[in-house]
């Protein structure tokens, strides 16, 4: 504001100047007007030379002036030079971020908000065959046109990863996480997991070969023991106790290869043959008969429809994964305990099948880890019923075969609730 006043009080003085020397020459007006085209005059060469020195040499020092001019002059240089700084301090954090970047084995690839590539890293171009040349502003679906990446890119829900084959090399397995940042904007990352899909298929190969194997043996042992079983009589009392766990165990071996068998299936074959609109209460009604024979009529198991909806799907696979949960519910909870196996739609178009009991209840702390192979929650009980310990797996496979989620809701004393989710697309209202 100082130097404002100060500027006001030259343009007056010059003013008052040029009316006293007007005055002297009896015209007035014409030295007020010649005072004021002075000002006008050292104003305009002073805005020429702001112009000059912006235009023709920013990074010089400003031109010299005084007053409300040269601290113009000086606030413009020094915001420049702040400005030159904070440029310099993001072109080296760039350079750095695209350094690391570039010694990354996994590709990286930029997206602008409509999709567009604006930059990626030396095993993107490697992995995924982007060319600097004539890829820079493609859209990514124009490159990767895989109808999965796409409906997965489109989706815009980026919580599980996406494994496909590389565009360019189809021995290659590459798996993509997108995730956003910025305005909208995308961060498509792929790393090489060949190796371990090839790990995996010798594990998956490996079980499926061994249990197919084993069937053979433990047919033959199953045969023998049924006959000497028949012959407990004839045979020494320690004999004979020996053959009765021998047969115990040679049925839960037999169990536990049948679900490794099944688990093996489940994860190799794409399945979606045998899908078609089923009629869930039937299904149920079967599993409630199964679950109350394996309890000897010791539970109490009920069925609730509260919708007629049916559920697209494999009959056999859900019936194998609803009478899993049943069997667990029977296995795990005491004597007269209340089971109840219930078919109900949700608000958003979607429906569940629930497998509720009011037993023991599950400590929240083993929920996560509930569905892993051979995860128990009490070791000496659960092979006390029979477990394999593989039931809650084969359910989890059957139901992403089925686009469904598992939500499993338990406190210890208030019983446990299994909750198996389908989507609105697997749902036909009546």
């Amino acid at each position: 504001m100082r130097l404002w006043s100060r500027e006001l009080w030259r343009i007056g003085w010059w003013a008052i100047l040029g009316v006293f020397l007007g005055w002297l020459l009896n015209a007035p007006s014409l030295g007020l007007a010649a005072g004021f085209a002075v000002c006008l005059v050292y104003h305009l060469r002073q805005l020429r030379a702001l112009f000059q020195w912006l235009t023709l040499q920013p990074h010089n020092e400003p031109p010299a002036a005084k007053g409300m001019w040269g601290e113009l002059f000086d606030r413009l240089y020094r915001y420049q030079k702040s400005q030159r700084i904070t440029q310099s301090r993001l072109r080296s954090t760039l350079a750095r971020i695209q350094e690391s970047s570039e010694a990354m084995r996994d590709s990286v690839v930029m997206l602008d908000r409509h999709g567009d590539l604006e930059w990626w890293n030396s095993a993107a171009a490697k992995m995924l065959g982007l060319q600097t040349a004539h890829d820079r502003g493609q859209h990514i679906t124009n490159l990767l046109r895989d109808p999965r990446f796409i409906s997965y890119f489109n989706a815009r829900k980026y919580g599980e990863p996406l494994t496909l084959t590389s565009p360019i090399d189809e021995r290659c397995i590459l798996q993509y996480q997108i995730t956003l940042y910025g305005d909208d904007e995308r961060l498509v990352m792929a790393r090489d997991i060949t190796r371990l899909h090839r790990l995996e298929q010798m594990r998956r190969d490996f079980v499926a070969n061994v249990s197919h194997e084993l069937r053979t043996p433990l047919t033959v042992l199953t045969g023998y023991l049924e006959t000497y079983g028949e012959l407990k009589e004839q045979l020494p009392p320690r004999l004979g106790r020996g053959i009765g766990q021998m047969e115990e165990q040679t049925k839960r071996m037999q169990n536990l290869v049948n679900d490794l068998l099944l688990l093996s299936r489940l994860e190799i074959d794409q399945g979606g043959e045998d899908h078609q609109p089923l009629v869930v209460g039937p299904m149920l009604d079967r599993i409630r008969r199964d679950a109350l024979a394996l309890s000897s009529q010791q539970h109490d198991v009920q069925v609730m429809l509260e919708c007629e909806a049916r559920l697209v799907g494999s009959e056999q696979e859900l019936h194998s994964a609803i009478s899993n949960l049943a069997f667990n519910a029977v296995r795990y909870t005491p004597e007269g305990s209340q089971i109840t196996l219930r078919w109900k739609s949700l608000p958003d178009g979607s429906a569940c099948i629930e497998v509720d009991d009011d037993g023991e209840g599950i400590d929240p702390v083993h929920i996560p880890r509930l569905t892993e192979r051979f995860y128990r929650v009490d070791k000496g009980r659960s092979t006390a019923t029979g477990g394999t310990g593989l039931g809650l797996a084969i359910v989890k496979h059957v139901l992403l075969r089925h686009d469904a989620l598992l939500q499993i809701e338990s406190h210890p004393g208030e019983g446990a609730l299994f909750r198996c989710v389908f989507p609105a697309t697997r749902v036909v209202h009546a």
